[in-house]
C-alpha cells in the first residue's frame, strides 16, 4: 500500500511539471519483457536506515533514509564516485555547493570536490576535507596505482585517497575524427592489460595505455542506440565477462543499457536501464525522486556492479533555490550482481550438438545446488532470454560446491558473434536470478586497428596514398587488408587497396598504397576506409582534398 500510494503521489507531481520532461514511446516489444530482461530488474531495496520526514524535500521524497549516501542541510550535492581503500573505509568524491549560493541548483558550474568517507559502501558519508573545484567527478585507479579524479576540463592526482591531490589535464589527440559532441562526462574503465578505454559524453571510445597518457579517440560513431535521446552521462565499467555502458536520456528520464566485447562495437539490451522509481524500501515505499543523474557503480573482485550512486533531486532543477526547501544528494542503491557461470562446452553448437553445459559457481551465502529453481532457468543470447525464451535445462550435477547445468540446443539461438549468452531465472526465494559467461570460440582481446587520414602524394605522374594504421588492441593483429573508397560523380569507386601485416599492440604502421587518380584539383571528397583484419571490420569516414599539382 505505501508503494502504492508514493507512486500516486510522484504521479501528481509529475502532472503539474513538464519543463524537463518529455514522454519517449517505448517499442512494443518492450512490453514482452520478463523479470530481469532489463538492467532496471536488477535494483534492490535500500538497505535499512534512518527514516525521518524532518529534513529537506518534497512531500515525494518523505519520509526517506537520511543516512544513506550524503545529505545535510549545509550543501545540495551531485555526482559521486566511490573508491575502497585497504583499510576497508569507503572514500566517496562527491561535487557540491552552498545551499545558500544564490543561484540555487544552478550554482553547479562553481561546484567544489569534497572527499567523504564511511566504514559502509551505503554511509553515511561524512567530509573529511576539500580537494578544490570541479563537476561530474569520475574516480579510478591508474596503471601505475595512482588515484585519479576527472572533473570537466581538468584532473586530480594523488598517491592514495587522502592526498595531497595536484591539478593537471588530460591529453586528448582525436586523430583525424570529430570528436562526439565534445569532451565532457568522461567515464573511465580499466581493460586487462592496465590500459583504460574512455567514453565521452557522445559516445566516443578512446584509448590511453596508461589512464594519465594520451588519450586516443578510436570510434567513428557513437556507442549510443540509434533513437531519438538526449543523452549524457555515461557510465562504463569492465567486469570479467565483458564492458557495460549505460546511458542517460535527461530529457525523456528514462537510460540504457549496453553491452560490449572490446569497448568499441557495442550491444543495446531491450528496456529501461533506470526510470525514476527505483529507489525503494524494504516495506515497498518509494523515494520519488524527481530525477536521477550521474548514475556511477561500486564493483567488486569480480568487477560486478554491486551498487549505483545517483545524484538526485527532488524537483525541476529550476525550483532549487537559495535556502529553500528544495535540494540534491547523491544516493546508494544496492544491484543484484548476478550468479558466476562459466560455460564448459567448447565449441559453438551446430545442428548435431544436442546439448550445451555450464558450470554455475557457489559464493558466501549463495549454494547453487539448493537455491535455484531449476524450472524457471533459461539460458541462450540475451536476445531471446530477456523474453521468457532461450534453452531449458535437462540435466544436472554436483561439482563440489558447484553446480553443472546441461541444457538443451533447442531454443538457445547462439551465433558466432554472441560473445556473453545470458542466464536467467529465479531462485526458489522467487528473487531474479541471472549471469553472463564468456565462451570459449570467441576472442576477446582482439586487436583494434583504426587508421589516420590518408596523406595523399603524387610523384611521377602517379598518387600515393600513405596511411597510418595503429593497433590500440590488446594482442598482435592478423594479416589484414586496406580498401580505399571515394564518392566520386555520387559512385563509390574503389581507388587504392592493400595488405597488411601484423601490427604489434600500440603500434603503428605506414602504408602506402598506389592510387587512382580520378580527383579534379582542390575539390574535397568523402572518403571511406576499410580494414578488414580476421573477423573485425573497421569503417573511417572522412572528408580530403587529394594533394595535386
Amino acid at each position: 500500500m505505501k508503494k502504492l500510494l508514493s507512486l500516486l503521489l510522484f504521479i501528481t507531481i509529475i502532472n503539474d511539471v513538464n519543463a524537463q520532461i518529455t514522454e519517449r514511446p517505448r517499442p512494443e516489444s518492450w512490453k514482452q519483457l520478463v523479470k530481469g530482461g532489463a538492467f532496471k530488474d536488477r535494483f534492490l531495496a535500500m538497505p535499512d536506515g534512518k527514516l525521518s520526514s524532518d529534513t529537506w524535500g518534497a512531500k515525494n521524497v518523505l519520509p526517506r533514509y537520511v543516512d544513506n549516501g550524503i545529505e545535510d542541510r549545509q550543501r545540495s550535492y551531485w555526482c559521486g564516485d566511490i573508491i575502497q581503500s585497504k583499510d576497508n573505509l569507503y572514500h566517496l568524491y562527491v561535487v557540491g555547493w552552498k545551499e545558500s549560493a544564490p543561484k540555487g541548483h544552478f550554482e553547479w558550474p562553481k561546484s567544489i570536490i569534497y572527499h567523504a568517507t564511511a566504514k559502509t559502501s551505503f554511509g553515511p558519508f561524512v567530509i573529511k576535507d576539500t580537494i578544490g573545484y570541479g563537476h561530474n567527478v569520475d574516480a579510478f585507479r591508474a596503471k601505475n596505482g595512482k588515484l585519479v579524479l576527472y572533473a570537466i576540463d581538468k584532473n586530480y592526482v594523488a598517491d592514495n585517497e587522502n592526498g595531497p591531490w595536484t591539478a593537471g589535464k588530460f591529453n586528448f589527440d582525436k586523430r583525424d575524427r570529430p570528436i562526439i559532441e565534445g569532451l565532457s562526462n568522461l567515464t573511465f574503465a580499466q581493460r586487462t592489460d592496465g590500459s583504460y578505454l574512455m567514453v565521452c559524453r557522445g559516445g566516443g571510445s578512446w584509448i590511453s595505455e596508461s589512464g594519465l597518457s594520451t588519450y586516443y579517440q578510436i570510434s567513428n560513431k557513437t556507442a549510443y542506440p540509434n533513437i531519438k535521446g538526449e543523452f549524457e552521462d555515461p557510465v562504463i565499467w569492465r567486469d570479467h565477462i565483458q564492458y557495460n555502458l549505460i546511458v542517460n536520456d535527461w530529457l525523456g528520464r528514462i537510460a540504457y543499457y549496453l553491452r560490449s566485447k572490446d569497448g568499441v562495437n557495442w550491444v543495446t539490451e531491450a528496456g529501461e536501464a533506470y526510470v525514476p522509481g527505483i529507489s525503494f524500501h524494504q516495506d515497498g515505499l518509494v523515494e520519488s525522486w524527481f530525477k536521477y543523474e550521474r548514475m556511477r557503480v561500486f564493483q567488486d573482485q569480480y568487477g560486478r556492479a554491486t551498487q549505483a550512486n545517483f545524484a538526485v533531486i527532488d524537483a525541476q532543477k529550476e525550483e532549487d533555490f537559495a535556502n529553500d526547501n528544495h535540494s540534491s544528494k547523491n544516493i546508494v542503491i544496492p544491484l543484484n550482481p548476478g550468479v558466476l557461470i562459466t560455460m564448459l562446452t567448447k565449441t559453438l553448437p551446430d545442428a548435431k550438438t544436442r546439448n550445451i553445459k555450464i558450470k554455475v559457481k557457489a559464493e558466501k551465502g549463495f549454494n547453487p545446488q539448493t537455491d535455484i529453481d531449476l524450472k524457471s532457468l533459461r539460458f541462450g543470447s540475451s536476445e531471446v532470454v530477456n523474453f521468457g525464451k532461450g534453452a531449458k535445462v535437462i540435466a544436472t550435477e554436483k561439482s563440489g560446491n558447484d553446480l553443472v547445468l546441461t541444457f538443451s540446443t533447442i531454443g538457445l539461438a547462439l551465433t558466432k558473434d554472441e560473445f556473453a549468452p545470458k542466464l536467467l531465472g529465479k531462485y526458489l526465494s522467487g528473487k531474479m536470478l541471472f549471469g553472463y559467461t564468456r565462451v570459449p570460440w570467441v576472442k576477446y582481446d582482439e586487436a583494434i586497428l583504426s587508421a589516420r587520414k590518408p596523406d595523399f602524394k603524387v610523384g611521377s605522374a602517379k598518387l600515393t596514398a600513405a596511411i597510418n594504421i595503429e593497433n590500440f588492441g590488446l594482442s598482435t593483429s592478423q594479416p589484414g587488408r586496406i580498401e580505399l573508397y571515394a564518392n566520386i560523380n555520387q559512385q563509390e569507386k574503389l581507388i587504392a587497396k592493400g595488405d597488411i601485416p601484423p601490427i604489434a599492440k600500440y603500434a603503428n604502421l605506414v602504408k602506402t598504397i598506389a592510387a587512382a587518380n580520378t580527383f579534379e584539383k582542390g575539390q574535397n571528397y568523402d572518403f571511406t576506409l576499410y580494414i578488414i583484419n580476421g573477423t573485425n571490420r573497421s569503417i573511417f569516414n572522412f572528408k580530403a582534398i587529394p594533394n595535386l599539382p
